[in-house]
């Protein structure tokens, strides 16, 4: 069986290491597998870059200047939405000819408009859509946050500041119902949260959607020594760290704030910590001001790509902080309960599903800044650390394993395909 795998890009951001994961897995599993995407990062022959023509180009960039239009310029709500209107048509390409199943992921950012991905329809191929955020179900928004138009029909998008019902998201979600009206799609949700989401909505009411978590290479990503990899990292051996990772520390959705408050509060009621701590932040472009009230030494890292290196960093670590306001599946949190490092984050998206309250990990009361506080300190002192490593080591390889997320995607392309691989 050839499946196609397509996602905007091969290396960067969760949703194409999650793709690029499961791509290596159903290869493992022996499925002709093969990766689609706008920008590729690597020499694997089993990749291809689609050719970006100069229209192509310049649609991307048409749609980048009318979401900061209609954003109003906001720099941190410019990513927060996609038009779907730029992309390319691959229906053409002999990657998409030979393929028994097209497997769709994160599609936004110019790889697949609207338009392409009714091309795609028409070609009778069988589709899997794998949900990584919000987008696919609702107008404009990768995470709709509190607004819930999405469950009927969006208008007045709180995240573009319209105040017009026909504004752009209502267009976007008309167009999305026309596409999606008896189109033969079989969705799949990384969390029951993001699941749950989906069928509540407007555009996938009624559908059946499959909840298949992310996949991890649990042979690379384990738990080993901390030592020689704090050794290796430049960072303290004689302090316990926590740490925060996002692709940019001023997403706000990342909830860098919340751990800062908490880390303030903590410093206060538990001054002894102030030597004893300490605060490593992983990501791209680091910018001093967005860490600057932390009251314990900071050990910025820049953004890591190679997997060996990034193990290096989970198995340095004590505690992996995730105070995210709202989100999927983060892959971040499965390759450090992988390390066997415990977790602590929100009660919010599929975080809960993840961590196993007081048993691998601590889920806090969303956005209470004194739970937060109060599960790091009970992680670190109160808590059996090493029966937590061991149980969040454990749900990893059980829950989360390349083998057992293959062969239920596996499972789901023989049904679609009438095939019995």
């Amino acid at each position: 069986m050839r499946v196609l795998i397509i996602n905007t890009t091969e290396r960067q951001g969760g949703p194409a290491i999650a793709a690029f994961r499961l791509t290596e897995a159903l290869k493992n599993n022996g499925i002709k597998a093969k990766m689609l995407v706008r920008r590729k990062s690597t020499d694997r022959v089993t990749t291809v870059q689609a050719e970006r023509k100069f229209t192509d180009r310049l649609s991307v960039l048409w749609e980048r200047l009318s979401v900061a239009l209609h954003t109003h310029l906001r720099r941190n709500r410019t990513y927060a939405i996609d038009l779907g209107r730029s992309g390319s048509d691959i229906t053409e390409l002999p990657e998409f000819r030979q393929a028994d199943v097209i497997h769709l992921h994160w599609i936004n950012g110019g790889m697949l408009s609207l338009q392409s991905v009714e091309k795609i329809l028409a070609s009778g191929k069988p589709i899997v859509w794998t949900l990584h955020d919000m987008w696919p179900f609702t107008g404009v928004c990768h995470y709709a946050h509190d607004c819930d138009h999405y469950t009927e029909h969006c208008h007045d998008c709180p995240q573009m500041s319209s105040r017009k019902h026909h504004d752009v998201a209502f267009r976007t979600f008309t167009r999305k119902a026309e596409l999606l009206d008896g189109a033969d799609i079989q969705f799949v949700a990384c969390s029951h949260w993001l699941g749950n989401m989906a069928t509540n909505s407007r555009l996938l009411h009624g559908r059946k959607i499959t909840c298949i978590p992310n996949p991890i290479n649990t042979n690379l990503f384990c738990p080993r020594p901390k030592h020689p990899a704090r050794i290796a990292l430049g960072l303290p051996t004689d302090k316990r760290l926590i740490l925060f990772s996002s692709h940019r520390l001023t997403d706000e959705r990342k909830g860098l704030h919340y751990l800062k408050e908490a880390a303030i509060l903590l410093a206060a009621e538990h001054p002894e910590w102030k030597e004893r701590l300490g605060i490593v932040l992983l990501g791209k472009n680091m910018e001093p001001s967005a860490y600057a009230d932390i009251p314990f030494a900071v050990y910025p890292l820049s953004y890591v790509s190679d997997e060996k290196r990034l193990v290096e960093v989970y198995n340095a670590v004590d505690l992996f902080a995730v105070p995210s306001l709202q989100d999927n599946l983060p892959n971040t949190v499965v390759e450090a309960m992988a390390c066997g490092v415990p977790c602590i984050g929100f009660n919010v998206g599929g975080i809960p599903e993840m961590i196993d309250h007081l048993h691998n990990g601590y889920v806090a009361e969303y956005k209470n800044v004194a739970d937060l506080a109060g599960g790091i300190h009970w992680l670190l002192t109160e808590g059996e650390y090493d029966i937590l490593s061991r149980e969040a080591a454990r749900k990893a390889a059980n829950t989360y394993g390349e083998g057992s997320v293959a062969m239920k995607y596996i499972g789901i392309y023989n049904r679609i395909t009438g095939r019995n691989q």
